[in-house]
């Protein structure tokens, strides 16, 4: 009986021995597993919030309205400052704009808009082309494109003539080119063209080419300082037209976007600020005004 228990007792050590041996190496199997789990897989980070909102100042910016995302824009340009106590130094005097821009993808927006400066009605279309990224993808730059069709309705300086609807109209297409070297600081390039059906004289052209430039500077972190200058190139505008130039702040609360800005145009559609500014910032022939941005989520992105 002795030796029996004798021989439990050693079976019994051999398998406590047995068990000790092959823990460790159980152990880094598990080890390894789960690290395998939690190893890092390729992926392409896109930049995002290059600005505050879909617009600079008058001009589009690289972002766009998410998909599903109604975004409602209320723009509000008072008179010259310059206009003296009489005008409260243009306060007395304004135009408005009132816009509704909406995502149909997180990369197509169209948007629909009514000035009361010369009563205008405009339409757009933006697509962004290529996005900024690391990663997998590696792209440098963000892309897109933007074209707009303008109704003009203010009453005919002549209507006892012989006024075309077409000529009310004008067409807008932009590349907006631009990255984000950091968190704070991003800059923009916008090659346009504009085309309007009736010109006033023959010293301009139905066709006028400009380069835009942008820039956002993020000052902290719901306030950014936004500027942007469109240059006509000679020749394709009368002399008494100016290059249009906006300087103004952005500040972030929630869902809304201020944006309170000073700029030599009057209008807020894209005809109208890039081939008729007629103010100067040399005569202090400066407008203030704001932006309001709200949005809405009216489609609930996908899981």
């Amino acid at each position: 009986m002795k030796i029996q228990a004798n021989m439990k007792n050693i079976r019994l050590h051999l398998l406590l021995f047995c068990l000790l041996c092959s823990a460790p190496t159980c152990f880094a199997q598990d080890e390894e597993s789960l690290l395998s789990l939690v190893e890092e897989k390729p992926v392409t980070d896109y930049a995002s919030g290059s600005f505050y909102t879909t617009r600079v100042i008058n001009g589009h910016s690289l972002e766009n309205t998410p998909g599903g995302v109604l975004d409602v824009k209320i723009s509000h340009r008072f008179g010259m400052l310059n206009s003296g106590a009489y005008n409260f130094f243009g306060l007395d005097q304004a135009s408005v704009r009132i816009g509704l821009d909406y995502g149909l993808t997180d990369r197509i927006m169209v948007g629909v808009g009514r000035s009361s400066h010369n009563k205008v009605y405009d339409t757009f279309v933006k697509v962004k082309l290529l996005r900024q990224s690391t990663g997998v993808r590696e792209m440098p730059v963000s892309v897109a494109f933007l074209s707009g069709v303008y109704l003009k309705t203010i009453n005919w300086q002549q209507p006892e003539r012989d006024n075309l609807f077409s000529s009310r109209l004008a067409y807008v297409h932009q590349l907006l080119v631009g990255r984000k070297f950091s968190e704070k600081t991003t800059l923009q390039l916008m090659p346009t063209l504009v085309h309007r059906n009736l010109i006033l004289l023959k010293e301009e052209n139905n066709d006028v080419f400009l380069l835009g430039v942008a820039a956002r500077q993020k000052l902290t972190s719901m306030i950014s300082l936004n500027a942007e200058y469109y240059h006509a190139f000679p020749g394709q505008l009368r002399d008494e037209f100016y290059n249009s130039l906006a300087l103004g702040f952005d500040i972030q609360t929630g869902g809304h976007v201020f944006q309170l800005h000073f700029t030599n145009s009057t209008s807020m559609n894209e005809p109208g600020f890039l081939t008729e500014t007629v103010g100067s910032w040399g005569r202090g022939d400066i407008h203030f005004g704001f932006n309001i941005s709200r949005v809405f989520t009216l489609r609930a992105p996908k899981e």
